[in-house]
């Protein structure tokens, strides 16, 4: 005979059961849930911080309503927008290009007639932007990628990373000036020195290796105009522990997986 406890005894372990997934399922939704300023980051168009500044401008919506809140989460489906434009998390694209002459580091530029998303194009089909700029004139390594945060880490001028340049002068460069670069000038009103330089070739003065941490726009140029040297060609040989070896001048290559790695924990200088 049946004991009269059995029933709801069994019952009772169905209720635990279906209250144990329906728990797995909530974890699992909150799981999947993202920082607003993080997706906006990975859409490409900034760093978080930037994020931070367009939230608290009002400046983003999420499934039509502008949020204004830090920290807000949000799902991966949900529609954000910027300047009524949907964002999306894109996957991260890394490129090296070693830029010619004549080109604009620019994305877009209607009076440029040449830019380096000409060189690159056809690449991936996620939208990327140079890291930083070189001149028109300025030829080397250019980092692409539509990593924000990263972007930010390699330019923002507080993280002071390293950079090396080929120069070349319309004359000798004096030891005496050479000497002064490095225990400093004063540059816009305010005091410079760089961490290295040298002659490329000791039989040819004129052009010369420069190391600097400085991330001021055209601070090669004015190091040497201060001095009344005139840059004939400049180009950027190192960039955060990137070189162009192997890299034929106008051509790009991915990045290798050991590269990304190293420039996101920053150890490569």
């Amino acid at each position: 005979m049946k004991q009269k406890n059995e029933r709801p005894l069994r019952v009772k372990k169905r209720v635990v059961k279906a209250a144990s997934r329906k728990q797995e399922i909530v974890e699992k939704k909150d799981s999947d849930l993202i920082r607003l300023n993080r997706l906006i980051a990975s859409s490409g168009i900034c760093s978080r911080r930037e994020a931070d500044d367009l939230i608290r401008a009002g400046l983003i919506t999420v499934n039509g309503k502008i949020v204004t809140e830090l920290g807000t989460k949000v799902r991966p489906d949900d529609d954000v927008r910027y300047n009524g434009e949907r964002l999306r998390r894109e996957k991260p694209v890394y490129i090296l290009l070693n830029k010619p002459k004549d080109y604009i580091t620019t994305t877009d530029d209607p009076h440029a007639k040449k830019t380096v998303m000409d060189l690159i194009a056809g690449a991936c089909k996620e939208r990327v932007f140079p890291v930083g700029r070189l001149d028109r004139n300025t030829t080397g390594v250019l980092l692409l990628t539509n990593d924000g945060e990263l972007a930010k880490k390699l330019t923002h001028p507080s993280y002071r990373h390293k950079k090396i340049y080929h120069v070349t002068l319309d004359k000798n460069l004096k030891p005496n000036d050479m000497q002064a670069i490095v225990e400093g000038i004063e540059i816009d009103g305010k005091p410079f020195a760089a961490d290295e330089i040298s002659y490329v070739d000791p039989d040819d003065k004129k052009q010369v290796g420069i190391t600097i941490h400085s991330g001021q726009n055209h601070i090669v140029r004015k190091i040497f105009e201060t001095l009344n040297y005139k840059v004939i060609k400049l180009d950027r040989v190192y960039f955060c522990g990137l070189t162009k070896k192997g890299l034929p001048r106008g051509k790009w290559r991915f990045l290798t997986q050991q590269e990304i790695t190293l420039l996101k924990m920053g150890r490569f200088d």
